[in-house]
Parts: C-alpha cells; sequence; structure tokens
C-alpha cells in the first residue's frame, strides 16, 4: 500500500524559531515553573479599552457576519485617513487598500499574486525567519543579502545588486527591521528603490513597527517616484496597538495588484473578523489616544533601560535600537555560540531570548531581546542574565 506522506513544502521545512521559542516557555509555565520570557517580540499591555469597547458594542450589535473579501467601507476608509495624516499618502480606499489578519497573512497573498515557481525574492540577512518559509512555500527562492554591522546593518548597493539574477522577482524589506531594530532613512529607500526601478523588481515593505521609532523617522518607499506602481506596503495594528491577538492589518499598493490581492482573498479567508475590523477602524480613525502613546513612551523608555544594562556588562554590546522594542545583542565575544547561549540560559536561569542564528547566517554571534514586558520582568531577566554570564 502506498504510503501516506504530508507534502514536501511541509517536511522540508522548519518552526518558526520566535514562536516556537515562546510555545516552550508557555509549556513551562503551565508545568509550574517561571519563565521570564523575551523572546516573542509581543506586548503584554491590554488592548486599549476603547477599542475593545468598539468591537463588545459591535458583536452585541449583531454585526458578526462576514464582510466585503477586501474589508469593509468603515475600515478601508479609517486606513486611507490613517495613511493621509501620518503618512501624507493619498490612498484610494476602494481600490488601494485590503484588509488582511495580520501582516503574514498579507504576506501570504502579496508573494501568492506576485511570485511564480523558480522566481527569487531578495530578503535581509538576518531577517523575520517566516520571511524565507513562505517564499518557499510557493516555488520561490529567498535569497539572503546580509546586513553587515560596519554599515550599521543596512545593505551595500554593490552588494545588492551583486545578488541579483535574471530568476530575481522582488526585494522583501522591514522598516523597522527585525532583528536589528534599523529604521532605514530616505538615503537607504532611494538606494533600494533605484536598484528595483532598475532591473523591474517588485518591493514587499512589511512596516508592522512603523510607529515605534526611537530615532529615525519611518518613510515608505512607495512615495518615491517610480515605486508606488511596484510597492506593496503591509502592516497591522499587532505591535503598535498592543493587539497580536486580533490579527488585523492591511496593504496598501496599486490597483492592480489590490486587484489580485482580492481574489486570493476571496477564495482563501473569505474576509477578515467583522467585528475586529470595526474596532480597528476607531484605532485608524483618529490620531492615537493618550493611552497608547504612553504605551510607546514606555516602551522607548524600557527599551533604552535594557539597553544600557546589557551595554554595561563585559563582553557584551547591546546599542539603543532606531526603532521596535527588542534590542540586538551582540555576544560574540563570549565564544558561545547564539543557539547553545540561549538554550542554557533557558534551561539555567529560566530566561527565553532568541538566538541570532534563526534570522539567518549573519545572525550568528547575536541574540535578540523583546523589551516590552513588565518593568519586574525586564529587571529580574537582567539580573539572570547577567549571572550566566559571570558564570561563563
Amino acid at each position: 500500500m502506498k504510503e501516506l506522506k504530508i507534502s514536501e513544502r511541509v517536511e522540508n521545512s522548519e518552526q518558526s524559531s520566535t514562536v516556537g521559542i515562546a510555545d516552550i516557555a508557555i509549556k513551562l509555565r503551565e508545568s509550574g515553573e517561571r519563565v521570564y520570557d523575551f523572546s516573542a517580540a509581543r506586548a503584554f499591555e491590554p488592548t486599549p479599552a476603547y477599542i475593545i469597547d468598539e468591537a463588545v458594542r459591535t458583536m452585541r450589535a449583531g454585526d458578526t457576519h462576514q464582510t466585503m473579501a477586501k474589508g469593509t467601507t468603515e475600515y478601508r476608509q479609517a486606513i486611507s485617513a490613517k495613511l493621509k495624516r501620518e503618512n501624507n499618502i493619498d490612498a484610494d480606499p476602494e481600490k488601494e487598500i485590503i484588509a488582511t489578519m495580520g501582516v503574514k497573512q498579507g504576506l501570504t497573498i502579496s508573494l501568492l499574486a506576485l511570485i511564480n515557481p523558480g522566481d527569487q525574492v531578495i530578503v535581509e540577512d538576518p531577517c523575520f525567519p517566516s520571511y524565507k518559509q513562505l517564499i518557499s512555500y510557493f516555488g520561490g527562492e529567498a535569497v539572503p543579502v546580509p546586513l553587515r554591522a560596519e554599515n550599521r546593518f543596512r545593505w551595500d548597493k554593490a552588494e545588492l545588486e551583486s545578488h541579483i539574477t535574471d530568476k530575481t522577482k522582488a526585494i522583501l524589506l522591514n522598516t523597522p527591521q527585525n532583528p536589528t531594530g534599523v529604521v532605514h532613512t530616505q538615503e537607504d529607500l532611494q538606494m533600494i528603490a533605484s536598484v528595483a526601478i532598475k532591473h523591474n523588481l517588485y518591493v514587499l515593505s512589511d512596516e508592522v513597527y512603523e510607529r515605534l521609532t526611537w530615532k529615525e523617522k519611518h518613510q515608505n518607499i512607495s512615495e518615491i517616484e517610480g515605486m508606488k506602481e511596484r510597492t506593496v506596503t503591509l502592516t497591522s495594528l499587532t505591535k503598535s496597538f498592543s493587539m497580536g491577538g486580533w490579527r488585523i492589518g492591511y496593504i496598501y499598493a496599486s490597483e492592480k495588484i489590490v486587484s489580485s490581492l482580492y481574489k486570493l482573498q476571496q477564495h482563501l479567508i473569505t474576509s477578515c473578523n467583522s467585528f475586529v475590523q470595526t474596532a480597528a477602524a476607531v484605532a485608524f480613525r483618529e490620531p492615537p489616544r493618550n493611552e497608547v502613546l504612553d504605551y510607546w513612551k514606555e516602551w522607548e523608555e524600557k527599551t533604552k533601560y535594557v539597553s544600557d544594562k546589557l551595554g554595561s556588562i563585559p563582553g557584551i554590546v547591546c546599542p539603543m535600537p532606531e526603532g521596535a522594542f527588542f534590542v540586538w545583542v551582540d555576544i560574540s565575544e563570549l565564544g558561545l555560540p547564539s543557539k547553545e547561549f540561549v538554550e542554557r540560559l533557558l534551561k539555567e536561569e529560566k530566561v527565553a531570548l532568541v538566538h541570532g542564528s534563526s534570522f539567518g547566517k549573519n545572525g550568528e554571534g547575536y541574540i535578540r531581546m523583546t523589551c516590552s514586558k513588565t518593568w519586574d520582568d525586564n529587571k529580574e531577566g537582567l539580573t539572570r542574565i547577567q549571572r550566566f554570564i559571570n558564570k561563563l
């Protein structure tokens, strides 16, 4: 009898290191262990009450049914207002915006729409681990281009172009960048845009951390001349509004691209959750309220605190990131592979971090630590990390 097999695309793929480590931490807690989890880049604060109240109100009013595949008119209009107010972008809510269940689902339909089997997609190295897996699921090939510390974790133009072949279809970038915390400047984006235009490539820009910038102002590459028709901008409320469990975001792109995404959406998920879109519209329709701004301010303060404390440990280099609420920590002087460092730290001190090699070859020698936990957890976690390093 023929053996029943799982598809090769799944059998040959790896689990997500960031989600996987967080899941291990959860299982340890369920077994009674006290674990300090700084692995997954997640906020611990509750979603702001005014957003929750709107979701409850709309559910009680009976708005619990499917919506248009592209999203409710109300939600898309709120996104359009946000793009105009905060990004100086004029986006047609009917033709250039589509609701998504977060950035990952948005990236899924974007890759399905843009790449064919055998196409290559340029990615940053290090980068968010799911990028390479998603590209491979659709028959594409992820081509990592190093982000080097000596270049402030930004691409060198010559090195970027040297990785482009006749099979290259797109460039996938992330700003603010996970895991390095780099916020791409206008100069960075101009360089990437010039390469994309010269070689006739799409650009997919993951901007999930766009509102969490500490040193550089966030810029959108689609606003550069010649880029709107070839750019897909992806973002969500997961990070900035502490709404990770709501799974809601959007894509801004040209009418041609959005019309293709619309067809995929119809077949893959039908629509995003109705009441979640209503609540998300409240978040986007107006400038962030004080309670949201307070979150952002505290995340910056915590990130600086963690950066300063880790940077004071001998053998550790930990600069303040330009954006996002995690730090990218250079542990290369300690002489311990990043994966071994993380595994031993979790076993010996019950502190969960993410090893840099999980983000790509160029991430070896680094670890990533999320800073958006409670002050008490941050302080205790740092004490345990210090103790662990002292024993090495």
